[in-house]
C-alpha cells in the first residue's frame, strides 16, 4: 500500500469552531450534507469524501461550507450508513474491526448513487472528488476524467490507498501530506512520488511540518502551526481545483 491502513491517529483530533450553513437531505436512502455558493450554481462541485468521522462532523460541514464559499457546489454523503467512529474514540474501540463493514463493496455503491445524482438530477457539469483520511483511496479509484466518475482529485492524508489504486488514476491530483503521519509515512509518500512520477497527469504532494495525520480535518486550530498547515492544506485544494476543474 502506498499509505497504511486506519490507527488511533485517525480517530483523534479537536472539534473547530463554527456555525455550519448548509442542510442535510437524502439521497435516496443516503444522508448527505451540501453547501451551495454564493450563485447557487451546481455546474462546478466537489464530492467530499470524509474520514471515519463522518458527514456529520461539524468540522468536515464547516470545511463543505468553505469550498462552497469559494464557488464550488459541495456534497458531503455519509459513506457508513450512520456506523461512523466517535471523535476521539472510546478505549478498546477496535478500528479494524469497524472496517470490515466499511470496504469498497460497501463504500463504492453509495458514491456511484451520490455521483449519479450530483451528474443528473442536481446539474454538475465537472466534479472534483476531496477525499480525506479513509476518503482518500475513493479519489484515486474513481478519478477518471470523461466518464461519469471525478475529473479532478485532491487528498489529505490518505489511508489504505494501494499502489495499483495510485497508479490507475487519469486525472489531476493534488495530496497533502504531514511530516509525523504513521500512516502516510514519509516512506509511503516517497512511494507515492515515483508512482506518480511515472505517470502522464499533473500531480503535485505538498509537505507540512508540525502536524501529523488528520491535520487538515481535526487540527487543533488555537496552535499556530496546526492551523497555518489546515489553512495552507486548504489553499492548496481550492488553488488545485480553480486551476483544473474550473479552467
Amino acid at each position: 500500500m502506498t499509505s497504511l491502513p486506519p490507527a488511533r491517529c485517525c480517530t483523534v483530533g479537536s472539534l473547530h469552531e463554527g456555525e455550519p450553513k448548509g442542510e442535510l437531505r437524502n439521497i435516496g436512502n443516503i444522508s448527505t450534507y451540501f453547501a451551495y455558493p454564493p450563485d447557487k450554481s451546481t455546474e462546478k462541485a466537489l464530492l467530499i469524501l470524509s474520514d471515519v468521522i463522518g458527514h456529520k462532523f461539524v468540522n468536515a460541514q464547516l470545511i463543505a461550507d468553505e469550498f462552497a464559499a469559494n464557488g464550488y457546489f459541495a456534497v458531503l454523503p455519509d459513506l457508513f450508513y450512520s456506523d461512523t467512529v466517535p471523535l476521539n474514540r472510546p478505549e478498546g474501540f477496535q478500528i479494524m474491526e469497524w472496517l470490515k463493514n466499511h470496504m469498497p463493496e460497501h463504500v463504492e455503491p453509495i458514491i456511484d448513487t451520490v455521483l449519479a445524482e450530483m451528474r443528473g438530477p442536481l446539474g454538475c457539469k465537472r466534479i472534483g472528488g476531496v477525499g480525506y483520511c479513509f476518503g482518500g483511496r475513493y479519489v484515486a479509484r474513481y478519478l477518471r476524467p470523461g466518464t461519469e466518475k471525478l475529473d479532478v482529485g485532491y487528498t489529505a492524508h490518505p489511508t489504505m490507498m494501494s499502489p495499483e489504486e495510485l497508479a490507475g488514476i487519469k486525472g489531476p491530483l493534488s495530496i497533502a501530506a504531514a511530516t509525523k503521519d504513521f500512516v502516510f509515512t514519509t516512506a509511503k509518500r516517497h512511494e507515492s512520488e515515483a508512482i506518480l512520477a511515472k505517470l502522464d497527469v499533473p500531480y503535485q504532494i505538498n509537505l507540512y511540518s508540525h502536524v501529523d495525520h488528520g491535520f487538515s480535518v481535526r487540527c487543533d486550530m488555537s496552535v499556530k502551526e496546526q492551523r497555518i498547515a489546515k489553512e495552507g492544506a486548504f489553499a492548496q485544494a481550492v488553488q488545485w481545483f480553480d486551476s483544473y476543474l474550473k479552467a
